[in-house]
């Protein structure tokens, strides 16, 4: 019989500070910690936030890297690395390489697909991100197609 042994292990990101870990309380605020991240890929890079019950991140995990326009993203790769992480909750997020924030009908589709997923094994989706460039972000919990304000539940203010 052939097993492999599971191993986790956390990187230090590029560009991170020390000290504290800023608790998210907010969309922008989730966006200054992930546009960083995502504003300098060339292609559509998915990824998630995962946060402890605090809403402090504790690590970043890119899920998928596509092409210029698109990357795919199956629910089980987002609850698999939440799950390993010990997460109660995560923002997930994409880039536009085009620089234009504004949602697809497949991120409103894929933000509802998470949600339902990850309210199976108990751990909150608190937004869906999209990127564009200079600063512009779109947060689907905003735009209220991301049902309940997740940043204002388990205790956390604005």
């Amino acid at each position: 019989m052939r097993l492999r042994e599971l191993r986790i292990s956390y990187q230090p990101v590029a560009g991170a500070s020390p000290g504290p870990r800023p608790r998210l309380t907010s969309p922008s605020a989730a966006v200054r910690q992930i546009a960083p991240l995502l504003e300098p890929e060339a292609v559509e890079v998915f990824g998630a936030l995962l946060l402890n019950t605090k809403h402090e991140p504790i690590c970043w995990h890119v899920v998928s890297r596509g092409c210029l326009d698109a990357t795919l993203v199956h629910p089980r790769e987002v609850i698999k690395a939440a799950c390993l992480a010990n997460a109660a909750a995560l923002v997930v997020a994409h880039n536009h390489p085009s620089g234009d924030p504004e949602p697809s009908r497949e991120d409103v589709v894929l933000t509802l697909r998470l949600r339902q997923a990850l309210e199976l094994v108990g751990i909150e989706l608190l937004d869906s991100l999209v990127i564009g460039d200079g600063g512009r972000y779109v947060s689907l919990q905003e735009r209220g197609r991301s049902d309940e304000s997740g940043y204002l539940r388990s205790g956390v203010n604005t």
